[in-house]
């Protein structure tokens, strides 16, 4: 591989680090680069020409950027994170919260995107042997933990997850699969903290949602994209509504230690 034009002299020491960045960025992006150690330093500076300072600077750009993880020591270097649908999860957590985006302005979100990853799994023509065996799986999960508030939460939280996940459309997956995982950590967050106090719905709550479930899961079976889509929408606005009573007008958290051990579990 040819490296960019980075010699000392041709440019200030940003402008190659930048240059060198931009390089290795490339290819970890086109997976040139797979996840896993990246060549040597000396290797690096030798290829491209450029001095250790400048590389290294290369180098935290691509941390900050979480491309990279630069280890210490003998046994340190840098090693490749390609970047995921968790990752990008996180971004997007991180920028609502400093936006000041509010639950309730996230949920609006969902009510629009959400029921589109419903329909796409309805219209599969593989939906019966791929969506509903993985969905009815989940109904399985669902039964037994009703009665447990945060498990049920998190059980039942997976249901939307798979509908998602079977999406066809990959640029509509990624971006509503981050959203409903955001939403997820927020939802975990406040299930956690009714059971401590004891408001968690009752169990008849819980089952009314298991049902909603079963009913979409059958609709997605059968094809019925106009049912499916009403009782979407009906749904998520009713379980939604459990979290936004409370908690609607509270800024998205993506900053606190709960909420980064979610990120960490996608």
């Amino acid at each position: 591989m040819n490296a960019p034009a980075a010699r000392a002299g041709s440019a200030g020491p940003s402008r190659i680090a930048e240059s060198v960045a931009a390089d290795l960025r490339q290819r970890i992006l086109r997976n040139s680069l797979v996840d896993g150690p990246l060549p040597k330093q000396e290797d690096l500076m030798e290829q491209y020409g450029v001095s250790g300072p400048s590389l290294r600077e290369a180098l935290r750009i691509l941390e900050a950027e979480g491309l990279i993880t630069v280890r210490r020591g003998k046994l340190g270097g840098a090693h490749v994170h390609r970047p995921s649908w968790s990752s990008a999860a996180y971004a997007l957590g991180l920028s609502m919260q400093g936006q000041d985006i509010t639950l309730r302005d996230l949920a609006g979100a969902l009510i629009t995107l959400e029921p589109m990853c419903a329909l796409s799994c309805a219209s599969r023509r593989d939906r019966r042997s791929t969506v509903v065996p993985a969905l009815r799986e989940n109904l399985e999960q669902t039964r037994l933990v009703i009665g447990n508030g945060p498990a049920f939460t998190h059980v039942s939280r997976t249901f939307h997850h798979i509908l998602v996940d079977f999406t066809a459309n990959q640029t509509l997956r990624l971006m509503v699969r981050s959203l409903v995982a955001v939403w997820s950590i927020q939802e975990e967050a406040w299930a956690d903290n009714v059971q401590l106090t004891d408001e968690y719905p009752a169990e008849s709550q819980q089952r009314a949602v298991l049902k909603a479930h079963e009913s979409m899961t059958r609709q997605i079976a059968d094809g019925d994209g106009a049912a499916l889509d009403a009782l979407a929408v009906k749904h998520l606005h009713a379980t939604q509504e459990l979290v936004l009573e409370r908690f609607g007008d509270r800024i998205v958290d993506a900053s606190s230690a709960a909420a980064v051990r979610g990120f960490r579990r996608l």
